[in-house]
This record gives C-alpha cells, structure tokens and sequence, in this order.
C-alpha cells in the first residue's frame, strides 16, 4: 500500500478494513451455502455475481483475467463505479437483510480506491486471497480487531490524530473471564472502539456452550441478541462491525454516536 501511494495509516486502515472484510466474508457465504445445498435447503448470499470476492478479485477468477486483458484499469474502474456503490446501496432495498445493511454501513466511509495504479491494486488482491482459514489459524485470521489496534498505535506514535487508546487483548481476556457472561445475558459496551471485548465475550459464551452442547435456539441467541455497543469514530465504528461479523456475530447491535451526549450519527 504504501509503494500505492497509501503512505499513512488514517488511509491504509479503512483501506484495509474492506478489502479483508469482502475477503472473509466471501469464504464465510461460501461455505455457508454448501452447508445449506448439502441439507437440502435454500440459501440467498447477501452479495450477487459479479460482486462477490470469488467473482472479480480471486486470482484465478474468469472475470479478473478478462477485465485485465480488456484495459488498463478495468480492475479499479469495476471497483470505483461498480463495486462500491452496490454495496454502499444495499441497505437502501426495501428487502435488505441485516447482513447486506451492516455491510453497507462497513462501505459508509470508502468512496474509492486509494490505491493508485492498477497493478499495486492487484498485488494487494492476491495478498489478501491468500488469507484464509484453510491456511492460517482461525483465531489469528478472525481476529481483525488486534491488526487495527497495533496500526492505530503506530498511528499515536506519529504525532497525528488517529492515536486511541485500545485496551491490551490479555486484559479483555481476563475481564471477560471474571464477568463470566453466560447464554441468556447481554453483553454491553458503551465505548466499543473496535469491538475487542463483545469479541471476546462472544468466544467465551460460545466456548462454554459448544462444550453443554448448545441448542439451536442458543446459537441465535448468541449471534443476534446478546451483543451491543456504542462508538462515536467514524473510522473505528465501520471497523468494529466488520470485527464482529467476522467473528460470527450476525447482527452487531453497534450504534453510531456519541455515548456521554446520546448524539447519533446511525442508529439503523
């Protein structure tokens, strides 16, 4: 990114954020619909062809080596005319699911590409792609938050103004153990920064009920109505969601706005 010209860390890490969120996501509704063909039910994918990951960034995808042999900067053009604004009008459909309403609102702050020339583009696509939990571990792969918290301390180092404060990863861990939240509660936070500590929660709770052997009416529970927040950043609140439903929280209950004042900025 920064041979792209994406030299500070207030453009790479929104950058960054949609780029691996699209990624993972795509591997995610993948598999979630294999599981749905295998049981004999239907299954409708929250993104359509040709927006999906699989269908113009994979390396090996038909599409991607056609837009490369039609012109230069088919790829970015896709990206910037095509791509993102479907996403960002996903939540204005009269049928829009909560998933294709929590992506639009992860695409709320990206007008286009950063990056400036098609090829560093495609460099940063294959990188990516190769992300996946086929090949690294799952909770390193899942765990976007801890990515985003060292780059916004890097950012507090250099004298700018995206330094934050983060709560270090092994005091969330020890917090959420002596809370011990269990199925049936809800956990909140009022100052959610990149959702750390709901993530945290959520793999607690879900530990603790995959070894009681969970019902499926525990699982719904868990992914839509045990988690909420508030973050008033306009850069971390995108980040947070796509933290939590990368984690497998289905609907994220994050609130756009400043907690102390009640001053929204989305409450969809």
């Amino acid at each position: 990114m920064r041979r792209g010209n994406v030299t500070s860390a207030v453009q790479y890490v929104p950058e960054l954020t949609w780029i691996l969120f699209l990624r993972v996501l795509d591997e995610i509704e993948q598999e979630a619909q294999e599981e749905a063909e295998a049981l004999g039910l239907s299954y409708a994918p929250p993104l359509e062809a040709p927006y999906r990951w699989r269908d113009w960034a994979a390396p090996d995808s038909p599409r991607r080596k056609q837009m490369e042999e039609t012109a230069s900067g088919a790829i970015l053009n896709f990206v910037n005319f095509r791509l993102i604004p479907y996403l960002k009008g996903l939540e204005k459909r009269t049928d829009a699911t909560v998933r294709q309403k929590v992506i639009s609102e992860i695409m709320s702050g990206v007008e286009r590409a950063r990056v400036d020339t098609e090829r560093n583009f495609r460099d940063i696509l294959d990188r990516v792609h190769q992300i996946s939990h086929h090949t690294i571990d799952k909770t390193h792969v899942f765990s976007l938050s801890q990515v985003y918290e060292g780059l916004l301390l890097k950012m507090g180092e250099k004298n700018n103004d995206g330094g934050q404060f983060f709560t270090p990863r092994q005091v969330i861990r020890a917090m959420v153990r002596a809370i011990d939240p269990k199925i049936g509660e809800t956990v909140y936070d009022p100052g959610s920064g990149t959702g750390g500590f709901l993530a945290q929660s959520y793999e607690h709770v879900k530990a603790a009920i995959d070894r009681q052997g969970a019902t499926g009416d525990q699982y719904t529970t868990l992914k839509e109505r045990t988690f909420y927040g508030r973050e008033k950043e306009n850069l971390i609140y995108p980040i947070a969601l796509a933290n939590l439903v990368l984690h497998g929280i289905d609907h994220p209950h994050i609130w756009h706005g400043n907690t102390l004042t009640g001053k929204e900025s989305y409450g969809g």
